[in-house]
C-alpha cells in the first residue's frame, strides 16, 4: 500500500513537473513583441517624408503628410474577408488603409506653404483628388463609424465637410469629380439600409459546389473568398451603395437604384454617368471582379439611358497573363469626346492558346447610345488602352506576354487608320521610349499634350542604359517617328522627370537626389543651360546614416549572363579592416532572352533609402549588403525559364558572392540570404541546393507548388503539364536536403494569391521532421506585407538575432548546436 502511494505521488510530481516545463516552453514560444537595436528601430519610427501632388496648371504643390506605421491595436479591429475584399464593417471602408494625416498647399514660387485648415481633429485622409479646374481638392476622412466627404478651397486653404451622408468605400474609389468642378459622383450608404445581417452560426445545410462535365475553370489560389450563404449576405450588405450627384453645397441627387457598385464614372461632358453593378450569382471560386457585371448609362438627372452589357460569372477565364474574359469588357469613356464609350471584345474566346490573327477588337458607341456599336480598332495582341489626343491623333497600346512584345500605334480617330510607332520587347529596358506627356482638356480628362509642330514630349523616369539608370526626356515627332533627346540625368545626381510644367518652353519638374541627399523637387528649363531651381527642402530622414557606402556592381555568372547588384558598406568601413559578414537580398525575375536579362539596372547616384523592409537595413549592424542582386531565370525560344530554375538560381547567387569576395569586402564563410514572397521561395531553394550560405530568412513565401497547381508567378503550365518542374522547384519536396538554418516569417492573415500561411506552417513541420535548424514566426493580423509598428520592430528583431547567431557568428552557433543548446529552433 505504501509502495502504491509512493508511486502515485511520484507520478503526480512528474505530472506537475511536466506541466511546469510545458507551460515554460509555451511561454517561450509566445513571447511579447520585441524591439531591435536602436539603429534598426529608428528606420521604423522615423516620420515619413511627405508625398507631393501637383495642380494641373503646375503652379501649386499639395503636400500629403503620411501617417507612420499604425499600432497593432488598429489591425486588431474587426475585419471582414469577403469575395477577395478586406473591409471594415464599422465604417464601410477598407480595413488596411495607410492614411494621410495632414495637407499643406504651397505655390511653386514660394518657399513656405500653408497648412489646410478645417481638418478633423484626428484626420485619417484618403482618396485625395484635385477638381478639374484646380480650384478645389476633395478628400475622404475616416472615423470609427463612417467615412465623410470634405472639400478644400485652394485659394483660402480651408476645408469643410460636405453633406450629412456617409461614403461607401468598400469597392475602391468612392467618388469622382464632374467636369464642371461644381459637383461629384459619389457612392453613398443607402438611406434606410437597416441593421447588418446576423452571422449565421448554425448552417441550414452543407455548402456545395458543382462543375458540369467538360466545363473548365482553372482558377488561381485566391484567398478571402465567399464560403457560404451567410458570407453572401454580409458581402451584399456592406458593398451595396447608392450612386448620387453631390453638389458643393451638399445637395444630393440619387442616380439609379442601390446596388453593389463596382464603379460610377461621369462622362467627360458631365451629362451622363456610367455605372457598373455586380450581381448574383456570386462565386466561391473567384473574387468580386469576376462576378456578373452589368454596365449601364444613366442621365446625370438619374434616369436609365442604356444598358451596355450584362456579363456572366467569369469562373473559366484561362489562367494566363494573356487570358481574358469572353464577351465585352473594360468599358470606358473616351477622354477626347463629350460622351462616347469604348470597350474590348476578345476574338479568341480569351484563350491565348487559340490561334488567331486578331486577338481583340475595340468598339465604340456615342451618345445618345441609340445606334449600334462601331468597330474602331483591331489588335494583333491583347489591347491595353488608348492614349487619346485630338480628333486626328491618338495612341493605341497592345501587349502579349508569351513573347514579351509590346506595340504602340498611331491612330487617327476620324478615319481609324493606323501606323506602327513602336514594336519592341518590353523586356528590353534600353529601348523603352518612356511615357507621353499628358495634359487635361476642357473636360478635365487626360489627353496627349501635342505641340503645334506635331511633336510630343516623352518622359522616361527610369532611363535604363548600359551606364545604369539615367532618366531622360525626349521629343518625339509623330510624323517622322524620330526622337530627339532633350535632357538626361547625369552624375553625380539621379534626377527623374515628374511633370511637364510648360511643354512649349520645355520646362519640367524633377526630383533630384544623391546617395546622401534626400530626393527634393526642382524646376528645370531644358532649353536654358542653367542650374535647376530647388522648390522643396525635405531633410535627410535618418542623418545618422549619412556616409553609408554604396557601389553598383557588375559581374557575370558562369553562362555569361551579365548581372548587377547594389553593394552597401557600413559607415566608416575600410577594406583594411578585412571582409565583412554579408547579407544578400534578392527577388528572381524571368526573361525570354539572355540579352534582356543582362541589362544593367539601378544607379549608384540614387539616395541611400535604408528602408526597414529590405536587406539594406542591416548595413547598420555591420554587414556588407548585396542588395537587389539580379537573379534572372532565362528561357530562350521554346524553352521555359523554370526548366532550369535551380541551376540558374544557384549560379546567379554564386556570382554575386564571388564578386564581393573578389572586391575583398565579403567573407565567403559568413554569408546569409533573404527575401520576401517570391524572394522567400528563392531563399529556401538556395539553402536547399547550395552551400553558399550560413543562414537564410524567408518572409511570406510559398514552398509547396502543388498547392498552386494551375501556375505560379510567371509559370503558366499546370502541375499536370510539368510535374517535374513543380516538384524540383518546391523546397517542401526537398525538405530532407535542408542543412542550413532558416528563419520563416509569415503574416497570419496573408491574402496574397498562392502564399497561404499554411505554406510556411507545413514547410516548418517538414524541416523540423528532418531535424533542420529552423524557426517559424507568425505575425498576428498581418497580411502579405506587414504594417503594424510592433510587427515591423519584431520582424527586425527576429532577423537581426538570426543573422547574428548563424551568419555573423556561425562557429559559435555550430558549437552550441553540437552541444545540444540550440536544438531545432522553436
Amino acid at each position: 500500500m505504501l509502495h502504491n502511494l509512493t508511486t502515485r505521488k511520484s507520478r503526480w510530481l512528474l505530472l506537475i513537473s511536466w506541466i511546469t516545463v510545458s507551460l515554460s516552453a509555451q511561454a517561450q514560444d509566445a513571447p511579447a513583441y520585441q524591439t531591435p537595436p536602436k539603429a534598426l528601430a529608428d528606420l521604423v519610427t522615423m516620420p515619413p517624408t511627405p508625398n507631393v501632388s501637383m495642380s494641373d496648371k503646375g503652379d501649386m504643390m499639395l503636400f500629403l503628410e503620411q501617417a507612420g506605421a499604425p499600432g497593432i491595436d488598429e489591425l486588431a479591429q474587426p475585419e471582414f474577408k469577403l469575395a477577395g475584399l478586406r473591409l471594415n464593417p464599422a465604417n464601410n471602408g477598407p480595413s488596411r488603409a495607410r492614411y494621410i494625416t495632414g495637407l499643406k498647399l504651397k505655390k511653386l514660387t514660394e518657399k513656405d506653404g500653408k497648412a489646410i485648415t478645417g481638418l478633423p481633429t484626428t484626420p485619417l485622409i484618403s482618396f485625395v483628388q484635385w477638381s478639374p479646374d484646380g480650384t478645389k481638392i476633395a478628400f475622404a476622412n475616416s472615423t470609427d463609424s463612417r467615412i465623410d466627404l470634405y472639400i478644400a478651397d485652394v485659394a483660402t486653404a480651408a476645408a469643410q465637410k460636405v453633406g450629412s451622408f456617409a461614403i461607401n468605400a468598400t469597392l475602391g474609389v468612392p467618388y469622382r469629380w464632374v467636369s464642371d468642378s461644381k459637383s461629384l459622383i459619389v457612392k453613398t450608404i443607402p438611406a434606410g439600409r437597416g441593421p447588418e445581417p446576423e452571422i449565421s452560426r448554425v448552417p441550414a445545410g452543407p455548402t456545395t459546389q458543382e462543375n458540369v462535365k467538360g466545363s473548365r475553370g482553372q482558377a488561381p489560389t485566391y484567398q478571402d473568398l465567399l464560403k457560404n450563404p451567410s458570407d453572401e449576405k454580409q458581402f451584399a450588405y456592406y458593398t451595396t451603395a447608392q450612386v448620387a450627384r453631390v453638389g458643393l453645397d451638399g445637395m444630393v441627387t440619387n442616380i439609379g437604384q442601390p446596388g453593389i457598385i463596382l464603379s460610377s464614372d461621369p462622362s467627360p461632358d458631365g451629362k451622363y454617368v456610367m455605372i457598373e453593378t455586380v450581381h448574383t450569382p456570386f462565386s466561391y471560386l473567384v473574387p468580386v471582379n469576376r462576378f456578373p457585371l452589368k454596365s449601364e448609362i444613366y442621365a446625370i438627372a438619374g434616369s436609365l439611358v442604356k444598358t451596355l452589357n450584362d456579363g456572366p460569372l467569369q469562373e473559366a477565364v484561362p489562367y494566363s497573363r494573356d487570358g481574358v474574359p469572353t464577351g465585352p469588357r473594360d468599358f470606358s469613356w473616351r477622354a477626347d469626346s463629350p460622351a462616347t464609350v469604348y470597350y474590348t471584345v476578345a476574338q479568341d474566346n480569351g484563350d491565348p492558346k487559340v490561334k488567331a490573327d486578331i486577338r481583340d477588337k475595340v468598339f465604340q458607341i456615342e451618345a445618345p447610345f441609340s445606334a449600334s456599336p462601331k468597330e474602331i480598332y483591331a489588335a494583333q495582341f491583347r489591347f491595353e488602352n488608348f492614349d487619346w489626343g485630338t480628333e486626328t491623333t491618338a495612341l493605341a497600346n497592345e501587349r502579349w506576354w508569351q513573347n514579351r512584345k509590346t506595340i504602340t500605334k498611331i491612330v487617327n480617330p476620324t478615319t481609324w487608320q493606323t501606323s506602327v510607332l513602336f514594336d519592341r520587347s518590353y523586356e528590353d529596358r534600353y529601348t523603352n521610349p518612356g511615357q507621353p506627356d499628358m495634359k487635361h482638356n476642357q473636360f478635365g480628362r487626360e489627353v496627349l499634350n501635342l505641340l503645334p509642330s506635331g511633336e510630343i514630349l516623352m518622359l522616361n523616369a527610369v532611363g535604363s542604359s548600359p551606364e545604369g539608370d539615367r532618366p531622360f526626356v525626349s521629343l518625339l515627332n509623330l510624323k517622322t517617328k524620330q526622337t530627339k533627346e532633350l535632357w538626361r540625368s547625369a552624375a553625380p545626381y539621379f534626377e527623374r522627370p515628374v511633370a511637364v510644367l510648360d511643354a512649349t518652353k520645355q520646362v519640367i519638374l524633377t526630383t533630384r537626389e544623391t546617395p546622401d541627399e534626400n530626393p527634393n523637387y526642382f524646376v528645370r528649363n531644358m532649353k536654358a543651360r542653367i542650374a535647376p531651381v530647388q522648390v522643396t527642402f525635405f531633410p535627410h530622414p535618418y542623418p545618422q546614416l549619412k556616409g553609408v557606402q554604396k557601389q553598383q556592381l557588375r559581374y557575370k555568372r558562369a553562362d555569361g549572363v551579365e548581372l548587377t547588384a547594389t553593394l552597401y558598406l557600413p559607415v566608416g568601413y575600410k577594406k583594411e579592416q578585412g571582409p565583412l559578414p554579408t547579407f544578400l537580398w534578392a527577388y528572381p525575375a524571368e526573361f525570354k532572352s539572355k540579352e534582356a536579362a543582362s541589362q544593367v539596372s539601378g544607379s549608384p547616384y540614387q539616395f541611400n533609402r535604408i528602408s526597414y523592409w529590405g536587406g539594406a537595413a542591416f548595413v547598420t549592424m555591420g554587414y556588407a549588403i548585396l542588395d537587389n542582386a539580379s537573379i534572372p531565370i532565362v528561357g530562350e525560344g521554346d524553352k521555359e525559364p523554370n526548366d532550369t530554375y535551380v541551376e540558374q538560381l544557384v549560379s546567379s547567387a554564386k556570382a554575386a558572392v564571388d564578386e564581393g569576395v573578389r572586391l575583398g569586402v565579403v567573407d565567403s564563410s559568413r554569408v546569409g540570404v533573404g527575401g520576401h514572397s517570391y524572394g522567400a521561395f528563392m531563399t529556401a531553394n538556395l539553402l536547399t541546393h547550395s552551400k553558399l550560405f550560413k543562414g537564410g530568412i524567408a518572409r511570406s513565401g510559398a514552398y509547396n507548388r502543388t498547392l498552386t497547381p494551375f501556375g505560379f508567378q510567371n509559370e503558366q503550365r499546370s502541375y499536370w503539364q510539368a510535374p517535374e518542374v513543380y516538384n524540383n522547384m518546391s523546397p517542401f519536396m526537398n525538405a530532407d536536403k535542408m542543412k542550413t538554418p532558416l528563419l520563416l516569417v509569415h503574416g497570419e492573415a496573408d491574402n496574397n494569391t498562392g502564399t497561404f500561411p499554411i505554406q510556411s506552417e507545413r514547410y516548418y513541420n517538414a524541416l523540423k521532421g528532418f531535424g533542420a535548424t529552423t524557426r517559424l514566426v507568425f505575425l498576428p493580423y498581418e497580411s502579405h506585407g506587414y504594417t503594424a509598428k510592433e510587427s515591423l520592430l519584431h520582424m527586425l528583431w527576429e532577423m537581426n538575432g538570426w543573422l547574428d547567431k548563424y551568419v555573423k557568428n556561425p562557429t559559435a552557433a555550430g558549437q552550441a548546436n553540437k552541444a545540444g543548446k540550440l536544438g531545432s529552433g522553436k
